[in-house]
């Protein structure tokens, strides 16, 4: 049996090629795909052009790290799930022995074991995927597929963020970076305590998205001369208490640690790109801690499932455009405009 899977070449590309349906080995599954989300790691280090190595090296796989679907086999030794189970994967699979795995941590495994799906093992941009049954978590009936595309990559790197910085109701949150990930963000943090969400963006667009779909009470342009002025007057001059960098560009870090309240803490989790600052004025004498935040655990994400059906919130709210896995080159091309909401590729 033959099935569709989608490559990036780079330049912008999007390639169609045919496969043979994978069968699941020792401790695996195979999953059939019902949703599989655009990243914006997808767009910044594979399709447009390959500039990951290690972790980030794309390895002429099927892409598409942000998958959802159905098991519809199983392999031996396989010990929870079963054929007709919903399922999320947490995007990579790691050797399982060190002790960033032990702590459900994958993403940060070091071993030459490691492969994130998308990135060097086949990901869900295609009609099936053969998963290992340990990044598997249960999707809820409460949740769609495309909400669970949503989870692992995009509201759980925030989730876990959040979490690090400690949101609650006693604290303002500033978002820099408005895309799909700054949405969770704010969404997210509403339902953790926090009083209020500025966002900030360079596109109108998606801060009026945003408003929409009430990931964030106030929008402050990141293009005005007077950005961090606004959002000193909208957090009672004295700045937000939290803030997250969800854009990855040098000046959306650098705002979110001034327009960062004293004493408060700012955490980093959009990639690529440097910043540059005097750090004396900036961090020290403003009693800043920094907190740097890499996707979430195995466990975190668990939690965050359990507790987006208590919330009721659906991630799909931030989803803007929906393709049939055949139409894979024009969802690259919206995502790749940075003006949409999520981008996701359905198959149910």
């Amino acid at each position: 049996m033959k099935m569709r899977g989608v490559l990036l070449p780079g330049g912008r590309k999007v390639e169609f090629k045919e496969f043979a349906v994978p069968e699941p080995g020792h401790g695996q599954v195979l999953v059939k795909m019902k949703a599989s989300s655009i990243c914006g790691s997808d767009i910044r280090a594979i399709y447009r052009e390959h500039l990951g190595h290690g972790p980030e090296g794309y390895q002429n796989v099927i892409a598409g790290h942000e998958p959802c679907g159905q098991i519809v086999a199983t392999g031996p030794g396989c010990k929870r799930f079963k054929e007709g189970d919903r399922v999320i994967l947490y995007h990579i699979s790691g050797c399982g022995v060190c002790h960033d795995c032990r702590e459900g941590y994958m993403i940060s495994c070091t071993s030459d074991r490691r492969a994130a799906y998308g990135w060097q093992r086949d990901g869900g941009h295609a009609d099936y995927l053969v998963a290992e049954e340990e990044t598997c978590i249960a999707l809820p009936d409460a949740l769609s597929y495309v909400d669970g595309a949503l989870v692992a990559c995009g509201f759980g790197t925030v989730y876990e963020a959040l979490n690090r910085v400690g949101v609650s109701g006693q604290d303002r949150l500033l978002v820099t970076g408005m895309g799909p990930v700054g949405m969770a963000a704010g969404l997210i943090a509403k339902k953790m305590g926090a009083t209020a969400v500025i966002g900030v963006d360079i596109a109108d667009s998606r801060l009026e998205f945003s408003r929409q779909v009430g990931a964030i009470d106030h929008a402050v342009s990141a293009g005005a001369a007077d950005a961090l002025e606004q959002i000193k007057a909208l957090s009672a001059g004295v700045g937000c208490e939290v803030a997250i960098d969800c854009s990855g560009s040098p000046q959306g870090r650098l705002l979110a640690l001034q327009g960062t309240r004293r004493w408060g803490r700012c955490a980093m989790v959009g990639e690529g790109n440097r910043v540059d600052f005097d750090v004396s004025q900036t961090i020290i004498h403003n009693q800043i801690t920094i907190y740097g935040s890499w996707v979430t655990s195995l466990g975190h994400m668990e939690d965050l499932v359990e507790k987006l059906v208590a919330w009721d919130l659906k991630p799909e709210i931030i989803v803007s455009h929906r393709f049939g896995l055949d139409q894979a080159e024009e969802a690259y091309r919206v995502a790749d405009g940075g003006l949409s909401g999520k981008v996701c590729i359905v198959m149910e």
